[in-house]
């Protein structure tokens, strides 16, 4: 792969430290959710990449939606990641919640988010290593 971009974000101090991006756009204390154990007071990895995979997947809804000339401009991506034991360590699991516009008949939809799943960046960063569920609603 030849990169178009690459984001760079330096954390320090795991959970309980602080995340920065290298243009500083963001900046922002971590920190471990309530129910984890932590005060609940900063943002959590997982929070940070929820936004991102939910942000990630609406972009490439958006782009297979232009291709078939579908309007899902309106659409919204939830994304729900958890965090929980396996074995020794821990594991992630996805659920991407995705609202289309009532303009979209519902196998249009359908194809279209399978579409978005095969061409989303994260959907491909995770495939076959976290379990990823697709609802669409």
């Amino acid at each position: 792969m030849d990169p178009l971009y690459t984001a760079v974000a330096t954390a320090t101090h795991g959970r309980d430290g602080r995340a920065v991006t290298s243009d500083g756009k963001l900046d922002l204390a971590l920190g471990f959710p309530a129910e984890m154990g932590g005060d609940g007071k900063g943002t959590n990895p997982e929070q940070l990449f929820a936004a991102g995979y939910a942000a990630c997947f609406g972009s490439a809804l958006g782009a297979v939606g232009r291709a078939a000339k579908v309007d899902v401009a309106d659409a919204a991506v939830t994304a729900e990641v958890g965090i929980g034991k396996q074995g020794e360590g821990f594991a992630l699991a996805v659920t991407l919640r995705v609202e289309l516009p009532d303009s979209v008949d519902a196998e249009t939809g359908r194809k279209l988010v399978e579409q978005a799943h095969q061409v989303c960046p994260y959907s491909n960063a995770t495939r076959g290593n976290i379990p990823v569920e697709l609802v669409i609603e």
